[in-house]
């Protein structure tokens, strides 16, 4: 079997490598302490409706094919995760409201256990002729002894609130906002523990490892995606933005 790893660059304490994840995972080596990923899924834009959405849903950028990206189905995902992090480990697994269920029996069927549903408010909304949707969701999962784990600032709540319109950095169509990831990092680590992302995308999450003092590995299977985060990380880095 060829070698999944096609680029492996370290810079600082974070690891980017080029592949596709579900096949990285098992060559990755050191176990993560942490999941944080934005897994990518199908989107639909709710309807054909003239202008009935706007951003990156409007006809002239997605067909309403549901693949604005390359997708992985839930149920080959969870199962690589699970197996490349330490015996006792939350993950955080973005997704939005049409594909919660799946994402959770995905997970949940590869041994994860949920803690909780989370959601981010967006502030903007995206248009819809059934309600405008303005979040986003989060399985809190765990791996492991529910004992172990537990948020380190217990007054946080499941809503967090944050504008992401003015604050995008790139234009990848899914970009999360480093202070979200940030807001899971703190809460479910420690200073010096590894923080993976299998989907690194836009590399919010190895950022944010940044800004936290904490080390990251992140695959991303588009090449594209992969030179925009390592430029990324290369400049927040070389900027001296690590803890």
């Amino acid at each position: 079997m060829s070698n999944p790893i096609l680029r492996d660059i370290q810079v600082g304490p974070i690891r980017l490598i080029l592949g596709d994840a579900r096949d990285v995972l098992p060559a990755l080596g050191e176990p993560a302490d942490l999941v944080v990923t934005d897994v990518p899924y199908k989107l639909s834009s709710g309807g054909n409706a003239h202008q009935s959405m706007g951003g990156i849903f409007s006809k002239d950028n997605y067909d309403n094919g549901g693949d604005l990206m390359d997708v992985v189905r839930w149920s080959e995902i969870g199962g690589p995760i699970y197996r490349a992090c330490k015996p006792d480990v939350d993950a955080y697994i973005m997704t939005n409201d049409k594909n919660l269920f799946a994402a959770h029996g995905g997970f949940i069927g590869a041994g994860w256990k949920f803690h909780n549903l989370l959601a981010w408010n967006k502030v903007r909304a995206t248009r819809n002729r059934w309600y405008m949707k303005d979040l986003e969701y989060t399985l809190y999962l765990w791996k492991g002894q529910a004992d172990k784990s537990g948020i380190n600032d217990c007054g946080s709540k499941q809503l967090f609130t944050f504008n992401n319109q003015n604050a995008k950095r790139t234009d990848h169509p899914t970009e999360k906002p480093v202070e979200l990831m940030a807001h899971y990092i703190l809460n479910s680590s420690n200073q010096g523990d590894l923080v993976l992302d299998p989907f690194m995308g836009s590399a919010s999450t190895l950022l944010a490892c940044l800004e936290t003092g904490r080390r990251g590995v992140g695959v991303e299977v588009d090449e594209g995606h992969f030179e925009t985060a390592l430029k990324a990380v290369k400049d927040a880095y070389n900027a001296g933005l690590a803890a």
